[in-house]
């Protein structure tokens, strides 16, 4: 097993709550099988304008969570909510270490948009506009599902919400990492959720740039998390580890015409940095954004990985679209094929390129093995 360089932030523990299930067994086994998830949308649940989405399977959140304190709270917050609790709880107990100064960074899209559009309606068919349901104005806040996920979990630490399109995974990780080096957390648990809703598929169909962007559309959700500590902390609390964060990297690109050269000077400013030849990279893990973005990502790729042999991995084509989640289930779909140890000590990367201009880039080394 590879052992963390001194200093280096390591991801020492993950889950999920993706369209394959509820816990990161489920991702695992969902993504080595390359299984499909779509499903035909139940018109009398959905009114969407796509016939299928990728769905948290039979995902409620009061039957997840049970009834108490849960009559409020929308998809978004409950999938969080899930998410977590998954990751810090093994056989029913707490994990170690994680106590209630921990920070939590949470990267989201807008929150709920199905929560803004329900609240703002209410406002304009009752009676006078202030006849709402004022428990639900909470979750028109974007950092709702931050806030609930700390109250629900004890966490009293740094609480921050992060938005920034496709590569909201990767920033909040950036903002876990910055966090760390200032000292303000030396535990900090982070990801990124995004829920389906009918109000999201129909603010998805109208920014699509075309009609054939719109068929081809296959929207998901679910939410990715996991602790970032110093090698120290797990050791402390016997957690091997699953990846050392080597370093990030971020660019603008107006355009996509540019995205191909900002994303290439990206990795290769990260490659350089960490003295990691094109060569000794194992794996590549991209957005695999849609239309011509998408392209420049892949052949951005290309240019510096020119003529070597790493894998691509890709779940987007299996779970869906997930958006502002979408980078972070990129990462754990690494750390996933990551875990039979075959990968030990390699370099992997994780890419990100959206039609609003963040591009973004991680580099990982794996610890091979559950950890």
């Amino acid at each position: 097993m590879a052992t963390p360089a001194s200093g280096s932030p390591l991801i020492s523990h993950w889950s999920t709550v993706s369209p394959w299930g509820l816990n990161r067994e489920e991702f695992s086994s969902g993504l080595r099988k390359a299984r499909e998830t779509a499903v035909k949308l139940d018109r009398d649940a959905w009114t969407a304008p796509y016939d299928r989405a990728c769905l948290v399977p039979d995902f409620d959140v009061r039957r997840v969570l049970g009834r108490k304190d849960t009559r409020s709270m929308d998809r978004v917050t409950g999938l969080a909510v899930t998410a977590l609790r998954h990751l810090l709880h093994e056989d029913g107990e707490r994990l170690p270490g994680i106590g209630e100064d921990a920070g939590l960074v949470l990267g989201t899209h807008t929150g709920s948009a199905q929560s803004i559009m329900d609240f703002t309606r209410e406002s304009l068919v009752s009676a006078k506009p202030f006849y709402v349901d004022p428990s639900l104005f909470p979750n028109t806040v974007m950092n709702c599902a931050a806030g609930q996920s700390a109250i629900w979990h004890q966490l009293k630490g740094p609480n921050t919400t992060i938005a920034g399109g496709r590569g909201t995974g990767l920033l909040a990780l950036q903002y876990a990492l910055r966090l760390q080096r200032a000292g303000r957390a030396e535990t900090v648990l982070c990801g990124a959720v995004e829920e389906f809703s009918s109000a999201r598929a129909w603010l998805d169909w109208h920014t699509r740039a075309d009609s054939e962007e719109r068929e081809k559309s296959l929207l998901g959700e679910g939410a990715a998390v996991w602790i970032l500590e110093s090698p120290e902390a797990a050791r402390r609390h016997d957690r091997s580890g699953a990846a050392e964060v080597l370093g990030m990297e971020f660019g603008f690109a107006a355009d996509s015409e540019s995205a191909r050269g900002v994303l290439a000077d990206c990795v290769r400013a990260l490659l350089n940095r960490n003295g990691v030849r094109a060569q000794e990279v194992w794996a590549v893990a991209p957005s695999q954004s849609a239309g011509t973005v998408g392209g420049a990502e892949i052949a951005a790729l290309r240019d510096v990985l020119v003529g070597e042999s790493a894998e691509f991995v890709s779940c987007s084509h299996l779970i869906g679209d997930t958006y502002a989640a979408s980078s972070a289930f990129q990462v754990t779909a690494l750390l996933a094929l990551a875990e039979d140890g075959a990968a030990d000590g390699r370099t992997a990367l994780v890419t990100s390129v959206d039609r609003d201009g963040v591009v973004g880039a991680a580099l990982l080394r794996t610890i091979g093995g559950r950890p």
